[in-house]
């Protein structure tokens, strides 16, 4: 397996990742699609627009525009943009640029309008067979990577083993590796929690207290198990070999747990906007972020019209955000229905 890496994105979380593997030695060939950024991080050492106080090395970094030549010079291509941009970035490159690549998704979305995971979409587009597909999922924050805070991070792929060679890229004395088999698992995780999340931020705007907010995330924990469940019986195993999933691990509950509660968390701080009486406009424009939970709050209802669980939190969050319904009569119906 080689060792060429090349990283997809520029924002705080790929620029957090870069930061990891930097750290560890590693070379990575960085897509960035801003030539001015890149200017910037050549001069300066860092990037400007997120976690600005991360500098780098950069006689590790191979930056540019050209997704293709990033890609074609990498062993190990890491996608981390946001969802809803990753269609016009993979577009760029030719039906064959992935052949004998491993692909490892950072994206914590689905792909719209098919509302399909990344692994489903690569493989009508590329033919990734689902072998050289792995995940990073959480938890964990990018400012916390930054400030060289102990963090977990969970890679999943079929191949344990291989699995493990990635973890291994990222794996020093500040960031733990968890390595599972459980891709399916941790990549509707990955987005139901952020969907959760946007609903503890509208409930803080609310003004609700902690009392509820608990109740709110143990129905939330709920809630993801039973669309896991319902959904698995609709498809074929990945892999042939169904997966026994870990509910309380790191990237199911932890993940949940620090995405609902941290000051962190773009997309509490996006619903916390919102429940204060924000519009969904003002507050995209005010976070100047993507939070991956807006886009997969109207993704994860249109698989649940097949799947058919019964999701009444994300309804709520996907009512608010999507139909304008009044947050507070919203959550006010939310309230009779949470054990």
């Amino acid at each position: 397996m080689g060792n060429k890496i090349g990283l997809l994105g520029s924002g705080s979380w790929s620029t957090a990742l870069a930061k990891i593997l930097t750290d560890n030695g590693h070379h990575v060939n960085w897509w960035i699609r801003n030539e001015d950024t890149i200017r910037h991080m050549q001069a300066r050492h860092h990037n400007k627009h997120y976690l600005t106080s991360v500098y780098f090395d950069t006689a590790l970094l191979n930056l540019q525009h050209d997704v293709t030549n990033i890609v074609r010079e990498s062993d190990i291509v890491i996608l981390s943009v946001p969802s809803a941009f990753l269609k016009d970035v993979l577009k760029q490159l030719p039906a064959d640029a992935l052949v004998g690549k491993k692909v490892v998704s950072a994206i914590k979305g689905l792909v719209a309008p098919e509302n399909i995971l990344i692994n489903e979409y690569l493989l009508q587009q590329f033919n990734l067979p689902v072998e050289q597909y792995f995940t990073i999922t959480g938890p964990c924050h990018a400012e916390e990577v930054a400030n060289e805070k102990l963090s977990y991070l969970t890679f999943s792929g079929i191949d344990q083993d291989q699995t493990q060679v990635i973890a291994d890229f990222f794996t020093n004395n500040n960031l733990q590796t968890i390595v599972n088999q459980d891709v399916l698992g941790v990549q509707f995780a990955a987005v139901l929690k952020n969907i959760y999340a946007l609903g503890a931020g509208i409930a803080h705007g609310l003004e609700y207290g902690d009392n509820f907010l608990s109740v709110y995330i143990t129905n939330c924990f709920r809630e993801m198990q039973e669309f896991l469940e319902k959904y698995e019986q609709h498809q074929t195993p990945l892999g042939g070999t169904p997966t026994v999933h870990n509910y309380n691990a790191s990237a199911y509950l932890g993940d949940l747990l620090v995405t609902c509660y941290s000051l962190h968390s773009r997309n509490r701080t996006f619903g916390n906007m919102i429940g204060k009486g924000y519009s969904v406009k003002a507050a995209q424009l005010e976070l100047n972020m993507i939070a991956e939970g807006y886009y997969a709050c109207k993704s994860i209802r249109g698989v649940n019209e097949s799947v058919g669980a019964i999701m009444p939190i994300a309804q709520a969050v996907y009512s608010i955000l999507w139909e304008q319904e009044n947050a507070g009569e919203a959550f006010m119906a939310l309230e009779k229905g949470l054990i």
